[in-house]
């Protein structure tokens, strides 16, 4: 995480948010879909530093989430 750039800590906390939230529902739930999806989104922030590939990573995930629910 790039602590010089607000944007970047903007960005990695709103990614975590939504990790945990997927992590939460996942658990209520026990949907191993969405708790290992929210396992990433949480984790991931912490080791890229790029804002863009933050954001592609986030998409790429909950793109990947989306399309392997609706295949079930």
């Amino acid at each position: 995480m790039d602590f010089s750039n607000p944007w970047s800590l903007v960005s990695g906390l709103f990614v975590g948010f939504l990790g945990t939230v997927l992590f939460m529902y996942g658990k209520k739930q026990q949907n191993l879909k969405c708790l290992g999806t929210g396992v990433v989104l949480c984790v991931f922030p912490y080791f890229v530093t790029s804002i863009l590939l933050t954001w592609g990573i986030t998409a790429a995930c909950l793109g990947g989430l989306y399309a392997w629910s609706r295949g079930d």
